[in-house]
């Protein structure tokens, strides 16, 4: 084996990447995996991008005990780690006279939890705070602490200050194994080769059933639960002061409109148990319902100033509740598993119980005597005034070429993106970090410019770079190869 490791963790999503930040600041060698090239690939991409309240929770499942937890401390985390946040609430809205014992049950859910300032908001008071929502909406409950965050760069944060904390961060390693010898976890097997380790974590989203099976634990049975989104164009001047959702049904929240820090508005998901771990189709049936349920609620909602459709997939256990626990058969592996909404917003929570049973089992968590509590914020050039990019350009002339025109995205923050902490290697990677291609045009305008700062800092042929997956080469040759008949293409 390789390098011994005190914990590895499975999966750099955003319980992998939380629980990495969490222990880090403890004197460890710390090893966070993921089989993709990039961290928060999976349902950390995909999702609504909400800190919830915490009412929605079963009190008496760790949902309902965490969510509350998470959400207080993302209030002081997004501070120290420069995260986008905004406190703007959320609202429960029904439109019929049955729906108002369901908004109750929720207040008393919400209490139950702790979450303070809920209240049941009359129709007088929609009109007023939102005034686009739906004529026949008739009250709702008030969750003033929910919130609206950018989950790819919440995980992203968390892992960039873990490595500068001292952990390590390996991508595009899957693992194939897990190594016990009598009844104790000793390491991991992967593609990459083998990592010993005293603990393994497996935070490993939808394939966490997988990974726990191969250390022979069967707890953990994930079914994928899929929901499909529409964004809207952030140009476009369409008051939502909330995060907007129905009714709740046992499964789901709802379609929910929502806006995001970036002043787009999402809307969606569905929720549909699907077989493979893989599928993030977008089919016409689900994105109708997605538009027939947002316009439910904000009924002048118009489908063209959609810019872009997605899918993500939730991995939702038999329990429909978290498995944060220590295997009891097998000494030093921990499940984080099933971990669906409100994961986003108990992952403080949830790190903090894992390693809560990371000393329980015989972790020892002494704090490092010099620990890096913050960090700098990125450089974003599309929030500045022109004032304020004029400044930014006198001291350096690559924040003058403008690579993304829709997002205001500069080749500067772009090379910085490169070689970050944990830097990014793909065009979705740079897109995550910097909004290059996240505007209307979708990339097709600073796409190809991506491609080629990619290949240059990384010392990269342009046909190595990929879009995402191993599979997404963006480029299969060069026009003067084929000129020169070095490749051959299929008629």
């Amino acid at each position: 084996m390789s390098k011994k490791y005190d914990v590895i963790i499975i999966g750099a999503g955003i319980s992998g990447c939380a629980v990495a930040w969490r222990i880090a600041r403890y004197d460890l060698d710390i090893l966070l995996l993921d089989k993709e090239a990039d961290i928060a690939t999976g349902t950390t991409k995909a999702n609504t991008a909400i800190i919830h309240a915490g009412y929605n929770a079963d009190p008496k499942k760790l949902k309902g005990r965490l969510n509350n937890k998470g959400n207080i401390q993302i209030k002081e985390i997004v501070k120290d780690l420069n995260i986008p946040f905004e406190e703007i609430g959320s609202l429960v809205v029904g439109v019929e006279g049955d729906d108002l014992s369901v908004l109750d049950d929720l207040l008393e859910k919400g209490k139950e939890n702790g979450v303070e300032g809920l209240k049941i908001v009359d129709k007088e008071w929609l009109r007023e705070n939102e005034p686009n929502i739906a004529e026949n909406a008739v009250a709702a409950l008030w969750a003033p602490t929910a919130g609206i965050i950018t989950p790819w760069e919440f995980a992203l944060a968390m892992a960039e200050n873990a490595v500068v904390n001292g952990a390590e961060v390996q991508l595009e390693t899957k693992v194939e194994d897990i190594i016990i010898e009598d009844d104790r976890v000793v390491g991991v097997k992967t593609n990459q080769g083998e990592f010993e380790a005293d603990y393994v974590i497996n935070a490993a989203g939808v394939y966490a059933d997988e990974i726990s099976k191969m250390a022979g634990v069967e707890k953990v049975d994930i079914t994928p639960r899929k929901g499909e989104y529409y964004i809207y164009d952030h140009a476009k001047d369409y008051e939502l002061n909330h995060v907007v959702f129905p009714i709740p049904t046992p499964i789901s929240k709802g379609i929910v409109v929502a806006p995001t820090v970036e002043h787009n508005i999402l809307i969606g998901p569905t929720s549909e148990t699907v077989d493979s771990k893989e599928d993030l189709s977008t089919t016409p049936e689900g994105l109708k319902e997605v538009y027939t349920g947002a316009k439910k609620l904000f009924p002048e909602l118009d489908l063209r100033d959609t810019i872009r459709v997605f899918a993500g997939l939730r991995a939702a256990d038999q329990s429909e509740d978290f498995v944060i626990e220590a295997a009891e058969n097998v000494k030093g592996f921990v499940n984080v598993a099933g971990i669906q909404s409100p994961g986003l917003s108990s992952a403080p929570a949830i790190a903090d119980l894992t390693a809560e049973i990371l000393e329980e089992e015989g972790l020892k968590l002494s704090e490092k005597d010099n620990i890096i509590e913050t960090r700098e914020e990125p450089v974003r050039f599309y929030e500045m005034t022109n004032e304020e990019r004029a400044e930014y350009v006198n001291e350096d002339k690559d924040y003058g070429q403008i690579i993304c025109r829709c997002e205001t995205v500069s080749y500067k923050e772009i090379v910085d993106a490169i070689h970050g902490p944990v830097g990014a290697r793909t065009v979705n990677a740079v897109k995550r970090r910097t909004r290059a291609g996240a505007g209307r045009c979708q990339g097709g305008f600073c796409g190809p410019k991506v491609v080629e700062i990619l290949a240059d800092e990384l010392g990269l042929d342009p046909t190595e770079i990929k879009q995402e997956e191993d599979n997404s080469k963006i480029l299969d040759y060069k026009i003067k190869e084929l000129l020169e008949s070095k490749v051959s293409v299929n008629a």
